[in-house]
């Protein structure tokens, strides 16, 4: 019989396992990732634990008190069906209230769309992740990328380096920039935009990139508008 199921905050000892979990339901994140989450949210970040060890995951990632974004929700295979992921949900969305956090964001697949709505998230818009192999130009890669008008970064990953986030004034701007990005080493890469950003879409096709799949952005609270217009590059699905 499985023992008793608690709440817990997640700490530096359970990157191992955090890690595993993700890797096992196929994210991209690597264990740096998690220690970025940990690092930037050490107090928000949770575990529920179950039979000694690490069965689902969730991190609430608090940009002041205008804005929170809820990631990272994942429940070992073994241990679905339980509720462990409502519980987590039902616990950082406590924590955003009690904290006064005037909207909380995620990114759903359609599969725990319902769940989310359960909890009080709507619909805003779609994201897509798109892949590509990169660009092959050194000269490019030993420029900067960042601009007066713009900036992009870039992350590794564990099935393929990550370009974003990229905000930029105007599109050009922002194709210079990712071209950097790109060439800064072999793909394959992610990338994950807003569709709503037509200038980003067609910077991704001319680049070679295809649409690998499709996410829903929701939120929970206060209409908070975002400049879709100005970003070309998402932080990832964890972070916004």
């Amino acid at each position: 019989m499985s023992g008793a199921a608690i709440i817990r905050g997640l700490s530096t000892t359970d990157i191992p396992a955090a890690f595993e979990l993700s890797s096992r339901a196929g994210w991209n994140q690597t264990a740096d990732d998690w220690s970025m989450l940990l690092h930037a949210a050490p107090d928000s970040c949770f575990a529920v634990e179950c039979d000694g060890e690490l069965a689902a995951t969730t991190t609430l990632i608090c940009y002041g008190r205008r804005l929170a974004w809820l990631g990272m929700v994942l429940t070992r295979a073994r241990y679905r069906r339980r509720g462990f992921a409502s519980m987590l949900l039902n616990h950082v969305v406590q924590l955003a209230d009690a904290r006064g956090i005037e909207t909380v964001k995620l990114d759903a697949t359609e599969q725990g769309r319902p769940l989310y709505e359960h909890f009080g998230f709507i619909a805003e818009q779609p994201v897509e992740r798109w892949s590509g192999m990169g660009i092959a130009d050194l000269d490019i890669a030993a420029q900067v990328t960042a601009e007066e008008d713009g900036y992009a970064l870039t992350r590794p990953g564990r099935l393929a380096a990550y370009m974003g986030p990229c905000v930029a004034r105007s599109p050009e701007t922002a194709a210079r920039l990712i071209r950097r990005c790109l060439s800064s080493q072999p793909g394959p890469w992610f990338w994950d935009l807003l569709p709503a950003n037509t200038e980003a879409v067609a910077i991704a096709k001319e680049l070679g990139f295809t649409r690998q799949r499709r996410l829903i952005r929701m939120r929970r609270g206060r209409e908070l508008a975002e400049a879709v217009s100005r970003i070309y590059a998402l932080a990832g699905f964890e972070l916004g």
